[in-house]
């Protein structure tokens, strides 16, 4: 399917869909019909210490041989965690190509939640930043090279256009980002994804009622009684964070906000017709005037999708290594290989 790239982007790998996943909303789903790849054998528990005493939960997986690539440190969605099904399908193909890669969970997120009381929200930047603080240096001697699923993407380009908070990030990739948190929301309740919206508020309200999570008796009837994604926002996340109601907390922290900061390189990966998010979001930028960002906007792929005929590795990833190959932050020998 035809893509279109901000003006500084080389030709990435095309686009097809693979059938019968045809659609944007069989895209989106595909991975819980047909269920996403296993996890990876081993692996690496890290507790990573926020300056509070929460502690974050990071899984990292590392290649047969190092090959000299930067960390990848991937952030997952809303309601998401290390075992998300593209989260795993992300590292299981880096990690075979050459990359170490970290999963992060963010505060909140059910393997983090035995160890840290507070909650994360879509632009809570300062806890990714004291995350890579905490990371041991032998992981982090080439360097960090950060991707962000989903809300995962809103809170990397955020970072990204605050400046990396003054760490050794020397790239980034956001994939299905909402960068436009009030649209997004909308576009979540409207009457076409009654299903998603009802899900999606189900697992932000299991997630945040989880033992262990510290709340008022107020902010736990907050949670229980909101009846859509804005009235869990407005009512618990937006008070909760200091902000003073929802739109607040959107403007504030809307990865849109912040493109104009990004000086390190950063590649924005979207489908127009993924259902959670609206394609006029990416298409009210005028991308030539961000000269670090590179965009495509492919024409399918639904939410996370991406499920190509030419290959049962999603579109995204692959997309990923050739951008970060052309880069220079590959492992030894990948672009012969390629």
């Amino acid at each position: 399917m035809p893509i279109e790239p901000s003006p500084s982007l080389p030709a990435l790998p095309p686009f097809r869909e693979r059938a019968p996943w045809f659609g944007g909303d069989l895209q989106t789903l595909r991975n819980i019909i047909r269920g996403g790849p296993p996890e990876l054998a081993g692996g690496e528990r890290l507790l990573l210490a926020m300056p509070d005493g929460d502690r974050l939960a990071a899984r990292l997986d590392r290649p047969a041989t190092d090959g000299g690539a930067p960390l990848i440190v991937l952030a997952h969605g809303l309601a998401g965690s290390e075992s998300s099904r593209h989260g795993i399908a992300t590292a299981r193909y880096l990690v075979g190509q050459g990359w170490p890669v970290l999963r992060l969970n963010l505060r909140g997120a059910a393997p983090s939640r035995p160890t840290s009381g507070g909650r994360y929200h879509a632009g809570k930047t300062e806890d990714l930043a004291a995350a890579l603080r905490a990371l041991p240096a032998d992981v982090m001697r080439q360097g960090v090279a950060l991707i962000g699923n989903s809300l995962g993407g809103n809170l990397v380009l955020k970072f990204i256009g605050e400046g990396g908070h003054g760490l050794p990030v020397r790239a980034a990739v956001a994939v299905s980002t909402p960068i436009d948190l009030a649209a997004t929301c909308a576009r979540m309740m409207a009457p076409r994804n009654f299903a998603y919206h009802r899900y999606m508020l189900n697992e932000m309200k299991r997630e945040a009622l989880a033992p262990g999570a510290d709340l008022t008796t107020a902010e736990r009837a907050a949670i229980a009684g909101a009846r859509s994604v804005y009235e869990f926002d407005d009512r618990f996340v937006a008070p909760h964070f200091g902000y003073r109601d929802a739109q607040d907390y959107y403007q504030a922290n809307a990865a849109k906000n912040f493109l104009a900061g990004a000086r390190l390189p950063t590649l924005i990966l979207q489908a127009s017709d993924d259902p959670w998010i609206p394609a006029d979001c990416y298409r009210a930028i005028d991308w030539s005037t961000l000269p670090a960002i590179e965009m495509a906007l492919t024409s399918g792929g639904g939410h996370m999708g991406f499920h190509a005929a030419d290959s049962v590795t999603p579109w995204h990833d692959r997309a990923t290594l050739q951008w970060l190959a052309r880069k220079g932050l590959g492992p030894r020998g990948l672009l012969e290989r390629e």
